[in-house]
């Protein structure tokens, strides 16, 4: 007989099925059909599959056993009694009901089969050996559902039954009732040679189908385990990429609403300064108004111009821009445009101060940007929480590393740095994750001489990077080498 199970599809390690994945795959569809057919005929539960199973086994056996009877009859001349045909009958068939307890009592199930087998060899020839499917099917269960320890015992005691039936009782009740009906016997003089070698030759069978199935029926019981957790792994490797997926979203939209928060709170808290500044003029110095609302409208396009950039890193290549407006071209600004941003701190009535030191060097682009960030950052916290309080802007190259210093006084009443529940808005959090980005080291609070400090101090490797840094396209490159000559804004 041939014993088939399916076990669920284990996953390559690489990545894909394999061949036995792919053949698993084909046995698990094959039983979810199998269950769907038995569920439509109302087979839901194990308890009546199993009592389904029984009567099949049961009708099965019966052609079976007239088989062996005819067989038998024709090919060693013995034709059994009807008192013979009618006990194996019996016993054929409690072998077959004992199948409905396979699962909820397999020991049992095991042990009235291993017994009704023993029966059953009392009733033929000592030379025969047949057995129905109900010892396949009962010692497989076993080994499906026992511990390996407990299994070797049930195995070994039913094998054992059944070797020392063939060798004590193996066609004895057959010759006696031949012998009642006036026939010869089956039984030839008794030798002990002879009941040796029935016994070994009944115990090697009774290994094989109880031993043997049992053994198959733990190996399954063993790839099922194996294949669960495997799937089970599997699935949680799959929650951990979707939740390091949504978690790498998540960032990702924390990283463009800081980079939205320090767009928009730079320019957008210098256009609000000014702007008051402009309603208080307009009446009495039109012209310096007419300033104040010009640099309003070019700080605007600014800070539109950046928005578009941050946005546009969120389309999809190739899709084009909701608003109908070209995509801004503008390069992401760096430690070259601090001078730009100076001019414009000082145009909002900022005192403002930049010194470079050292031997200028261009600076990775990633660090290029972080020094530029931080710088605007700096200066918008010392707009909102130190307005009025001069400002020194230090960007010094060395030999190893850049060092970016950013220092306001005190405006009075206040310390100078952001106020408490400031800490957790994105402005600090935002520099210390650029900073991080590239390696970089930040310290902000309080100076030690009063106000606010902010200190992003960059690793560099010089041998890569040719001197000299790129000019800001909007300011004078005279005015800039002077600048860099003396060491002051």
């Amino acid at each position: 007989m041939t014993m088939t199970d399916t076990d669920p599809r284990v996953p390559d390690p690489l990545g894909g099925p394999g061949e036995d994945g792919l053949r698993e795959e084909h046995g698990l569809r094959m039983t979810a059909r199998l269950d769907a057919g038995l569920d439509r005929i109302g087979l839901r539960t194990p308890a009546a599959r199993d009592r389904a199973l029984a009567a099949l086994m049961a009708l099965v056996s019966t052609g079976m056993l007239w088989a062996f009877v005819r067989m038998l009859a024709a090919n060693e001349g013995v034709r059994l009694p009807s008192a013979a045909v009618a006990a194996l009958a019996i016993l054929v068939y409690a072998q077959a009901l004992a199948l409905c307890v396979r699962r909820s009592r397999p020991v049992l199930c095991l042990a009235a089969v291993a017994l009704a087998h023993a029966g059953a060899m009392a009733l033929l020839p000592p030379h025969v050996t047949a057995q129905t499917l109900a010892p396949f099917i009962a010692a497989y269960t076993c080994g499906t559902l026992l511990p390996p320890r407990r299994l070797l015992r049930c195995a070994a005691a039913a094998a054992a039954v059944v070797g020392a039936g063939g060798a004590l009782a193996a066609g004895t009740l057959l010759d006696a009732l031949l012998r009642a009906e006036g026939a010869p016997g089956v039984l030839g003089p008794w030798t002990l040679q002879g009941h040796l070698v029935a016994a070994g030759g009944q115990l090697a069978v009774a290994l094989a189908v109880y031993a043997g199935s049992a053994l198959v029926g733990e190996h399954v019981a063993t790839r099922r385990r194996y294949t669960g957790l495997v799937r089970l792994r599997a699935a949680e490797a799959v929650e951990r990429q979707r939740e390091r997926a949504a978690g790498a979203v998540m960032a990702e939209r924390a990283r463009m609403a800081r980079e939205l928060h320090d767009i928009a709170a730079h320019h957008l808290s210098g256009m609000v300064v000014q702007a008051g500044a402009a309603e208080r003029l307009i009446g009495r110095d039109d012209a310096a108004a007419r300033e104040a609302t010009a640099w309003i409208r070019s700080q605007g396009r600014e800070t539109l111009d950046g928005l578009r950039l941050v946005v546009g890193a969120l389309r999809d290549p190739g899709e084009p821009d909701g608003a109908g407006l070209p995509d801004s071209g503008a390069p992401v600004p760096g430690a070259a445009a601090l001078d730009r941003l100076v001019r414009s701190e000082r145009d909002l009535g900022a005192d403002v101060e930049l010194v470079r030191e050292g031997d200028p060097c261009d600076l990775p682009p990633v660090a290029d940007v972080t020094v530029y960030r931080v710088a605007r950052e700096a200066l918008s916290n010392a707009r909102d929480h130190a307005p009025g309080a001069p400002v020194r802007i230090l960007l010094r190259h060395g030999a190893s590393r850049a060092v970016l210093q950013v220092d306001n006084g005190a405006a009075p009443g206040r310390g100078g740095g952001p106020e408490p529940s400031a800490l957790r808005g994105m402005g600090l959090i935002g520099m210390a994750e650029r900073a991080q980005l590239i390696g970089a080291g930040l310290e902000a609070g309080p100076a030690p001489g009063g106000g606010w400090r902010v200190r992003l101090d960059v690793p560099l490797d010089r041998e890569d990077r040719p001197a000299g840094i790129r000019p800001d396209p909007d300011t004078d490159g005279d005015e800039d080498r002077d600048e860099d000559r003396e060491g002051t804004r």
